[in-house]
């Protein structure tokens, strides 16, 4: 497991934008951007041993945990419980209960709302430091303080993280490729380390680009991460091996792209290095030995070890989001140990495609029968006094689903009909699997998705790039219940009462479907300024 830090290493960081905080350094000497000493360590000495790269590097991972919220206290961002309940909370499928996420899931956000802000800014941050990285270890690896190799490696690892990134970047800020093939702006897509003036004057040049343009580049890193990541890391199902990016997780997060992209046989051809292409219906990856677990279950309670997580982000007791960023906290019950912030909509829970008896709901759900809000919680995460859950990001479920909509969008219904099963299967009691493949199989792939990954914050993405979908689009971001319409009687599997959504639907072409640019960029960036979303 890596070494968890106090505090994140800020190397390079830009703790309030992309351009910001290093340009605030030079003009007022503002602690925004760390270019001096942290724990010891500073961008002239950190990158002369082994030891202190590897530092640098667990600093990176750290970053992409905890983050910081308006510059202060960790809060989960840009991957951990703030960022997954972004994804939620953009969605449909979990309720707000209380303020914390309000402001998102009633998209009446601007350019100074928190979540919105400080995701671009903690994002970006991250991008920064992977940039810092990577040029720090070709250095290294050019003056033989690291070998070649080894330095190779960990810029494959940096340039994952920033294909990550960009990507979770561009799904809430840009338009999806599916509207004009790419065409609409993207965003900056960040290869130099902000780390001087020069650099500043260089970044503030840099324009959004095109969403194409975007996704070529995330292709480019995640190809080279491919290429230079380690199949496994310390033994198949490690905890080193989840927490640190891995050849595996490159692919599968090709898949991802590609399914953005709507690159069908790429994602086809991308999972069946993962092993989607068997035609037993069991699926086993021959790069890392991915396989699904007997329960669904056990990627949550064995997180540090299981055969399904591709990549986690990693938490510890010592190194966690804190009570306002943390798993757990913000997705749990108070009765548990949690804060009651979103509880799962009983329109999803008694949703007709969501059968009786999935064990997914008796496993990975918990009804709260006290105080104010007696309705049904994930139950993903459990580490309520520790924090220590981690942060799912790739998990082979995925992988299969996504290679199941290729197939299914290319008419391979036999082979997309395999993939479906082996996620729905292991869940669903025996009389309620499908004998036959239905016969909208796309539509019970999509249904599948939001049971399996509940909690995980892939709502939104799926919302967002199938915006323009004939058939299954939801329109832009879809009507929602309101907390004052639920009751504990509401979730209701023999009844199944469906309740109608009070929050209004917003459609694809409203303004509120993207989030802005923040202030905190455009006031000092006059390239973006110009380029900001429209309507903001």
């Amino acid at each position: 497991m890596k070494k968890a830090l106090k505090n994140p290493l800020r190397l390079g960081q830009v703790a309030t934008g992309t351009l910001l905080g290093a340009l605030l350094l030079v003009s007022s000497c503002k602690n925004f951007t760390e270019l001096n000493p942290l724990a010891s360590l500073s961008e002239t000495t950190a990158f002369t041993s082994p030891n202190s790269i590897e530092l640098v590097a667990n600093g990176v991972y750290q970053a992409a945990a905890v983050g910081l919220y308006n510059g202060a206290a960790g809060r989960g961002y840009p991957f951990g419980a703030a960022s997954i309940e972004q994804g939620e909370m953009r969605g449909e499928d979990m309720v707000n209960l209380q303020a914390f996420y309000d402001i998102t899931y009633r998209a009446t956000y601007n350019t100074t709302s928190a979540n919105n802000v400080n995701l671009w800014e903690q994002l970006y941050a991250l991008i920064n430091q992977t940039n810092v990285l990577i040029d720090g270890v070709s250095k290294a690896g050019t003056s033989g303080i690291i070998t070649p190799v080894v330095a190779i490696q960990y810029e494959a690892e940096g340039r994952f993280l920033r294909a990550l990134s960009h990507h979770e970047l561009l799904i809430h800020f840009s338009r999806p490729f599916a509207d004009g093939a790419g065409s609409k702006p993207g965003v900056p897509y960040r290869e130099k380390a902000i780390t001087s003036t020069t650099s500043v004057q260089e970044g503030l040049a840099q324009d959004r680009g095109t969403v194409a343009q975007t996704y070529a580049k995330i292709l480019a890193d995640l190809d080279f991460a491919e290429t230079n990541l380690p199949a496994t890391r310390s033994g198949t199902g490690s905890a080193n091996g989840i927490a640190r990016a891995t050849s595996g997780a490159a692919i599968a997060l090709k898949t991802r792209i590609k399914l953005h992209m709507q690159d069908w046989a790429g994602v086809v051809t991308e999972g069946a290095k993962l092993g989607t292409a068997a035609t037993t219906g069991t699926f086993t990856s021959p790069i890392g030995s991915y396989k699904l677990e007997a329960s669904p279950e056990t990627p949550f309670t064995s997180y540090q070890a299981n055969t399904e997580s591709i990549f986690s982000i990693a938490n510890s007791a010592t190194s966690n989001g804190g009570t306002n960023g943390a798993l757990p906290g913000m997705l749990g019950p108070v009765s548990l140990g949690g804060r009651d912030l979103v509880a799962t909509s009983p329109n999803l829970y008694n949703a007709p495609f969501w059968v009786t008896g999935d064990t997914r709901r008796t496993l990975l759900q918990v009804k709260q029968s006290t105080g104010s809000y007696p309705f049904y919680f994930n139950y993903k995460y459990r580490q309520y006094t520790t924090r220590a859950d981690w942060a799912p990001i790739l998990r082979y479920p995925e992988v299969l689903l996504n290679v199941a909509e290729a197939y299914a969008r290319q008419n391979t219904t036999a082979q997309a009909f395999l993939l479906l099963n082996a996620v729905r299967n292991r869940s669903v009691p025996a009389a309620e699997r499908f004998a036959t493949a239905p016969t909208d199989l796309i539509q019970a792939i999509l249904n599948e998705r939001r049971i399996e990954f509940a909690g995980e914050g892939r709502r939104w993405p799926d919302i967002h790039r199938l915006s323009l979908d004939t058939k299954y689009s939801t329109n832009g971001i879809p009507a929602k219940v309101d907390v004052s319409q639920i009751k504990a009687t509401s979730y209701d599997l023999t009844a199944r009462p469906m309740l109608a959504p009070i929050i209004a639907a917003i459609p694809y072409n409203d303004y509120r479907f993207l989030w802005p640019i923040p202030t905190s960029e455009i006031s000092i960036n006059p390239t973006l300024r110009a380029q900001q979303n429209p309507n903001y």
